[in-house]
């Protein structure tokens, strides 16, 4: 068989295989061209008011934790006002708080530090043993839980967490659960506002990050000049 005739047998061969799948396949609707205000398929936004996993205690300390992981000046609201409690509380509430795209099954060995958490905890439960342990072992040490310790005391117990050097008890690796913190505070005050952080999209004004622009087409003659452009949120108005 002559290769021109091979290459044609086998692209029809390959196109037969695929005709049943092809006729099962889903009709995917919402496509170009993209309306301002008319988004397609956003994230469903979360419930606005209440608490969908955190005690309100548990919610007041980590808001406390953000303030001082991010405090505020004249760039940017703080952690704790930009609403990274509120998007680690939905967090927490949903797939991610729930582990359900980590393999959870059998058998948990401690690994090294290199291979990361080999805990069966979600970080839903990360959440509620690691806050218990903290306010267990700061009454133990000052009397105290973390809201009732000054700023400058909080920021001790902080960076004794990042060094590994406050106990939490067995349930509780200190070091994770601080890392953990850090970065949903991160992902809060980062994310789109839809997930409830990042009010007024204030650090995407502060690092000069354009947001959910469709596109730049309208900016690409303005060479050289200042742009300021105002960030655009997946939701018309920010939580």
């Amino acid at each position: 068989m002559k290769r021109r005739e091979f290459l044609t047998s086998i692209t029809a061969l390959g196109v037969a295989s695929t005709i049943p799948t092809l006729a099962q396949a889903d009709v995917v609707n919402g496509g170009q061209p993209w309306e301002p205000g008319k988004i397609q398929t956003p994230p469903a936004p979360p419930r606005k008011g209440g608490l969908q996993y955190l005690t309100q205690h548990e919610f007041d300390t980590v808001g406390a934790i953000a303030e001082r992981f991010i405090p505020a000046d004249e760039t940017s609201l703080s952690g704790k006002e930009a609403g990274c409690a509120i998007f680690i509380d939905r967090q927490l509430a949903g797939d991610y708080g729930n582990a359900v795209a980590i393999y959870r099954l059998g058998k948990f060995v401690k690994g090294t530090p290199e291979q990361g958490s080999q805990s069966s905890l979600t970080p839903a439960q990360r959440y509620r043993l690691g806050i218990a342990a903290l306010d267990n072992a700061l009454k133990q040490q000052y009397g105290k839980d973390f809201l009732a310790l000054s700023g400058d005391q909080q920021d001790e117990v902080l960076t004794a967490m990042e060094n590994n050097r406050l106990d939490l008890g067995e349930e509780v690796e200190t070091k994770v659960f601080f890392e953990l913190l850090l970065q949903n505070v991160r992902e809060g005050f980062l994310a789109d506002p839809i997930y409830g952080g990042n009010k007024d999209m204030t650090s995407w004004k502060m690092i000069g990050f354009p947001g959910a622009r469709y596109d730049f087409r309208d900016l690409l003659p303005k060479k050289g000049q200042k742009l300021n452009i105002i960030p655009t949120s997946l939701i018309d108005n920010t939580l």
